[in-house]
């Protein structure tokens, strides 16, 4: 908790710039240990102003007085006292406590408490199980903390989840529940000291406040006791410019590219936004925010972040939880500089992309466009993306390479927790501390050996282990010349791989395609028919068969890209899965420490957003005609052959896009079907890449064409929505 806490701090000191000293009041701090721990983090004596340890036990209180005696800490007053009566008016003056006022001797302690103090940080670690009036203690804690300020709270619990299954506001779920028997147990355990674990303590404190960070965990030291870390800040923000509704209002505006206009009355500009505007262009993360602020909710725990760059999602849907919180793709397949080279983004530019792995989301970061928007259903993909932003925000470019470079970390863990932390979402955060091992298990190949896609990477492995082709692939990986590479791949790993032995059983199972290369039933179609179509299954040299259909895929995939592109130098694609790593030589983009000092000043990501939902939902809550440019990946591919599906995204593509905006799409098939469903509503296609006749459309090679569709026309009649903002008599608004 105090790594925790002391990095959000650290985090607003970097944002801010400011020198100010801090004050901070422990609460139920008992013989100071907690302030003693905190020296690891930060210099106590010199970081902070003033610390108050605040305790009703005096034996406690006089051990405490001794150890900062002992420490020499003159700036720690220990007050011997009800918390729920402490008041930092009586210990502060001047300007150490801007937001709170001196309070008049006369007046008294009945009187109604501020709403907020000047308190920078407030800790309470395993005192709140041992409060017997716990509601007035929470309840007092808002008058210490001052308008910015963060509260860290440890404490131990139990909790079934029928508990809290429901809430969209406690910041993630992850080990929270614990079974009946580990209920009943700790319960009666802790009973016997007068140690309250019912959930109404948490509950009521993830009520009272925002929650930033939340975590659930298990002390195995001490028999798996569980226990909880939960980082937060006040629920309703004081600062006239970051009122509930103007906070709400901006997320909607970045979710939506809406424009985000001040309105000179603001106290009815949400009323006014809700009755008048159209649902559809208002995002689910608006919806949710004022159907918690009406019922006096904290808002999600989205809305409590350093960043805005993850937008609000239900991680209890089933369309999300059927991912079993693991991604598909550790590296995304996509060739950034032929995207680069294709899509030229300029500085006017609002890009909406499939998020993969993220790193094609940075490359066009990179580029430094208006906006980009990144999309998936699956959340952990997004918590991938979302890590990488984190850590170019808060590490230095070493640390960087070696997480996603190397793809280990030996400290990762600790870097999570104290840099990383401030700049990632609660749900985030929780995933990636249960994760640890993906950067941290010193026996594993690291981030690049996990995620469904490492079933083929492994197999590969499989296939090198069996046929002897270590010392081949190692020669491949340092190949200092072309030539060199095709030597080896046409006598040594060509022969093995591409044999129809391996096609036949491992390549061709359905199963396979899917959890290992993520490739659905509709594209593996695509493949069977293009193949079905083709010379070599006319002339007789191929039969009309799956397995035949695939190996034919593998050979146009891998052989032009063995043939014509440097695997050593420059081909960072197959590198990774040669080698489970990336080389300082042969990387993606992202990777080089130009980039990474360019995404890592401040703001170079605030153009950011991350959506976690299905990329139809979220094109179609896009303002009309915003959008530039779309990269759907192959996703069209996923759509069952002339169906309605597609034609209605196509549909809400051309509504979000502005005239002459573009869609680029890849697919498996040459000559993809839904291309004539681009072309009956207001667009035009274009290819810029065939794979015929062994040709090698970029670094990866894995799809057979890539498109570029650009709109032309609006669809008629005029979108509804357009309509409704064009004659909409809405108030006028000022900037």
């Amino acid at each position: 908790m105090l790594a925790l806490v002391s990095a959000q701090l650290k985090a607003k000191v970097d944002a801010t710039g400011t020198g100010q000293k801090r004050i901070w009041v422990d609460i139920g701090g008992g013989t100071g240990w907690n302030i003693e721990a905190m020296s690891q983090f930060v210099n106590v004596s010199e970081f902070f102003s003033s610390v108050y340890l605040v305790d009703f036990s005096p034996s406690l209180c006089e051990v405490a007085r001794k150890r900062f005696e002992r420490l020499g800490w003159d700036n720690v007053t220990v007050v011997c006292q009800d918390a729920r009566k402490f008041r930092l008016e009586d210990y502060e003056s001047g300007n150490a406590l801007v937001h709170s006022p001196m309070r008049s001797p006369a007046l008294s302690y009945f009187q109604k408490r501020p709403e907020h103090g000047g308190a920078d940080l407030v800790t309470m670690s395993y005192s709140l199980s041992m409060i017997p009036d716990y509601y007035s203690v929470v309840d007092s804690v808002g008058s210490l903390l001052s308008p910015h300020g963060i509260m860290g709270v440890v404490d131990f619990y139990v909790q079934n989840q029928v508990d809290f299954s429901f809430r969209n506001y406690t910041g993630g779920l992850i080990d929270r529940h614990t079974n009946f028997f580990t209920r009943s147990f700790w319960r009666s355990w802790f009973d016997l000291d007068r140690v309250g674990l019912e959930p109404s303590r948490r509950d009521y404190l993830e009520y009272k406040y925002g929650t930033v960070l939340n975590l659930n965990a298990r002390n195995k030291a001490l028999g798996s006791i569980p226990y909880y870390i939960w980082v937060g800040c006040h629920k309703k923000p004081f600062s006239p410019s970051s009122l509930p509704h103007e906070i709400i209002e901006r997320i909607d505006a970045l979710a939506t590219e809406s424009p985000y206009l001040f309105p000179k009355n603001q106290g009815d500009a949400l009323t006014r936004a809700i009755e008048r505007s159209a649902p559809e262009i208002r995002s689910k993360a608006f919806l949710t925010a004022v159907s918690n602020l009406s019922a006096n909710l904290p808002l999600p725990s989205f809305f409590y972040q350093n960043h805005h760059w993850r937008i609000y999602y239900d991680d209890q849907l089933q369309k999300h939880k059927q991912f079993n919180d693991e991604y598909i793709y550790a590296f995304t397949w996509e060739d950034t500089r032929v995207d680069e080279r294709i899509l030229k983004l300029g500085p006017d530019d609002k890009v909406i992309a499939i998020t993969s792995a993220g790193d094609n989301i940075l490359s066009y970061l990179t580029q430094s466009p208006a906006r980009v928007h990144a999309v998936d259903l699956n959340p952990t993909q997004n918590h991938l993306l979302e890590l990488k932003a984190a850590a170019y925000t808060s590490l230095p470019y070493e640390d960087f390479w070696m997480i996603f470079g190397d793809g280990k970390h030996p400290n990762f863990r600790e870097l999570l927790i104290t840099k990383l932390s401030p700049h990632l979402s609660s749900r985030a955060f929780q995933y990636w501390l249960k994760n640890v091992h993906v950067f941290q298990n010193s026996s594993s190949y690291g981030l690049y050996d996990t995620g469904g896609s490492r079933h083929a990477i492994r197999v590969f492995r499989w296939v090198a282990r069996v046929f002897g082709l270590r010392a081949a692939v190692n020669k491949m990986l340092e190949a200092p010349t072309l030539n060199e590479q095709r030597e080896i791949w046409r006598n040594k790993i060509r022969p093995a791989l591409l044999s129809k032995l391996v096609c036949n059983l491992v390549v061709a199972q359905e199963s396979f395609l899917w959890a290992a290369l993520g490739v659905p039933k509709n594209q593996l179609a695509m493949i069977e028919h293009d193949h079905a179509n083709s010379e070599a299954v006319k002339s007789g040299q191929a039969k009309n068969t799956r397995s035949h259909a695939i190996w034919h895929y593998m050979v146009n995939t891998l052989d032009p890209m063995a043939e014509q592109t440097h695997v050593a130098g420059d081909n960072p694609y197959y590198y990774v899965c040669l080698a489970g790593k990336f080389s300082r030589k042969c990387h993606p983009d992202y990777l080089s420490p130009r980039n990474h000092a360019k995404l890592s000043r401040p703001g170079a990501l605030d153009s950011l957003r991350i959506h976690t939902d299905e990329f139809e939902e979220v094109i179609s809550r896009i303002m009309p005609g915003e959008l530039t440019v779309a990269v759907v990946m192959d996703s069209m591919d996923w759509f069952d052959t002339g169906s309605h599906a597609a034609a209605a995204q196509v549909t809400k593509l051309n509504r979000a896009l502005a005239t002459g905006g573009r869609v680029m799409l890849r697919s498996s098939a040459l000559s993809p079907w839904y291309i004539k469903v681009f072309e009956a509503h207001g667009f035009t296609a274009k290819r810029h890449g065939a794979r015929e006749n062994g040709a090698c459309i970029d670094r990866v090679n894995m799809y057979a064409s890539c498109w570029i569709c650009t709109k032309t026309e609006n669809l008629p009649p005029p979108t509804p929505e357009m309509e409704r903002i064009g004659n909409s008599d809405m108030p006028p608004l000022s900037i």
